[in-house]
């Protein structure tokens, strides 16, 4: 449920919230950290006036990130819209007073909150962007690799080095490596909406890639095909 849910507020969020006369005193400016977390950490009708002005920079961050990905958000409408900014400033919100002791000040306190409401932005946008849509567990991407590169500048070595890692994905990896690796890597699902259909966390899903790929590379080595991993380990 949202902290803040008043219809009134979410068309107030640029505006600066009203605080109680003697919360007002000491309410922190937006560049002072210490101001903010004495605040935070306050008496309730402080803190509460300081949750509400958090709230409120954060549906700002929250309405910036989103408009960054319009294009992907094309068909959402503008309540929709509104309802996304304000579960990622909620969400947000709960993040950063859960983790207000592990602010170390290397930052200003709203650079360091932006952070969250960003990733909780991102998060949403993407998954409101692929909500409905079905996510291909099935490498459809060999298709379009293949179409990818140009016939005439296309080498045998490439065309085998191709077929070769399209062998190994279905003969090395687990089933659960197969659909984690086509997903993410060949059909370009994100992996926040992956996470969210397999029912799993963003952390098991790397796991599980860097793993398919450490097995990928480890095969087409025993196969003859040197790879450029770039450093990766």
């Amino acid at each position: 449920m949202s902290l803040i849910t008043s219809t009134e507020e979410a068309t107030r969020r640029a505006a600066p919230p009203a605080y109680p006369r003697d919360a007002a005193a000491q309410s922190p400016r937006e560049d002072d950290s210490q101001a903010w977390l004495r605040a935070l950490k306050g008496p309730p009708a402080v803190r509460d006036a300081a949750i509400t002005r958090l709230h409120a920079l954060l549906v700002r961050g929250a309405y910036h990130e989103l408009g960054r990905r319009r294009a992907a958000l094309a068909h959402v409408s503008g309540p929709a819209i509104d309802d996304l900014a304000m579960q990622a400033a909620d969400d947000a919100l709960v993040a950063i007073l859960a983790k207000l002791d592990t602010f170390r000040g290397a930052r200003r306190f709203t650079t360091w909150a932006y952070k969250f409401v960003l990733l909780e932005a991102g998060v949403k946008a993407r998954r409101r962007a692929w909500h409905g849509r079905e996510v291909a567990l099935e490498p459809q991407g060999w298709p379009l690799i293949a179409d990818a590169s140009p016939g005439a500048q296309q080498t045998v070595e490439e065309l085998e080095l191709l077929r070769a890692i399209r062998d190994v994905v279905h003969t090395a990896l687990t089933p659960h490596q197969h659909e984690v690796f086509s997903a993410l890597a060949l059909n370009a699902v994100p992996i926040d909406v992956l996470a969210e259909r397999l029912g799993t966390t963003r952390g098991a899903l790397y796991k599980t890639l860097h793993d398919a790929r450490r097995k990928l590379r480890a095969a087409l080595a025993a196969a003859g095909h040197a790879l450029d991993t770039g450093g990766e380990a």
